[in-house]
């Protein structure tokens, strides 16, 4: 029987393993699909700050050519457009890279030309849903958690099949024979038998034996070293959930007061734009840049704890109002 139970927990511990590498890979392509959205987002608002950059220009640069306002003012517009260039072929680099490490990660062909739909805005909704109720943040399924106590599980079946060895024996065993001599022919019938039987009964008690002793220290050795790092562990990764959390109520904030910032910046651009003045635009575009960043970060930060927790859940879905 124990030697049964050490099978099935050698058989536990392979399939949380295969486990552990499943929550591992579901986690890098979640954050990697994040990855894709959130540098899509960023090329959008770069391009449209350069589109907004250009009709500046133009405007100034007709004005100028006019006489309606100085070659200061033109020369400004011409290189807050030239600035904008690299940023934006850089942003569309990391298009292409965040969907190549997406794609290397769903074992697809590099070379597949795939489309990523969505955006950051569409988890807003669900972001602020999941701030406002109280997750689950036991470590039960933790797969690190498992494997530690399947481990030890298999030790302390180890230990008891050792203690065994200390234990006396008790055998019994029994016979029952025919016998028949010296007979001219094969008529089986007509031999004469001689019956016997015997039965023993043995006691084997172990009086010292060095091997099991060291073995079974070995093992107590290995069991309270192995519970020191269970206790370690626990703390470590209830750490780390103290840590996402937090992680996720402080951009949970953050996107609230980045989205009244675009509304102000919004604003700011229009009442900028009657008299030509570019920082406004500066003003909007980091402030949407940032706000897609902070949803990016909390979203990360829930795969990463999901992760810990050991949930196997899929990639969410936006909310469908957004869709």
């Amino acid at each position: 029987m124990l030697l049964r139970n050490l099978t099935k927990s050698d058989l536990d511990n392979a399939v949380e393993q295969s486990r552990s590498s499943k929550l591992d890979l579901v986690n890098q392509v979640t954050k990697a699909y994040y990855q894709v959205i959130l540098a899509q987002d960023s090329y959008d608002v770069l391009c449209k700050s350069m589109e907004q950059a250009e009709k500046n220009f133009n405007v100034v640069k007709s004005l100028y050519e006019l006489g309606g306002t100085s070659e200061y003012d033109k020369i400004s517009a011409e290189v807050q457009l030239r600035s904008l260039n690299p940023t934006v072929l850089q942003a569309r680099n990391a298009v292409t890279l965040a969907k190549l490490q997406l794609m290397i990660l769903m074992g697809m062909d590099p070379e597949t030309e795939i489309e990523v739909e969505g955006s950051m805005e569409d988890y807003e909704d669900q972001l602020y849903m999941e701030s406002l109720t109280a997750g689950d943040y036991s470590l039960e399924n933790n797969t690190n958690m498992r494997q530690l106590k399947n481990n030890e599980t298999m030790l302390n079946q180890t230990l008891k099949v050792q203690k065994m060895n200390f234990m006396p024996t008790l055998a019994l065993a029994g016979t029952y024979s025919f016998q028949s001599l010296y007979n001219d022919n094969w008529n089986v019938g007509d031999y004469t038998w001689a019956k016997s039987s015997s039965i023993v009964l043995s006691l084997s008690v172990p009086i010292f034996r060095m091997g099991n002793f060291t073995k079974l220290r070995s093992t107590k050795l290995q069991i309270s070293q192995l519970s020191q790092n269970i206790d370690y562990t626990e703390k470590q990764l209830g750490m780390q959930v103290r840590s996402y959390v937090d992680n996720m109520k402080a951009n949970a904030e953050q996107v609230a007061s980045n989205h009244e910032a675009i509304e102000q910046a919004e604003k700011g651009r229009e009442i900028a734009s009657k008299r030509y003045e570019n920082n406004s635009e500066v003003q909007l575009t980091q402030a949407r840049l940032t706000y897609s960043q902070s949803i990016y970060n909390y979203l990360a930060a829930k795969a990463d704890l999901d992760k810990v927790l050991g949930d196997e859940s899929k990639i969410p879905a936006p909310s469908d109002d957004k869709q």
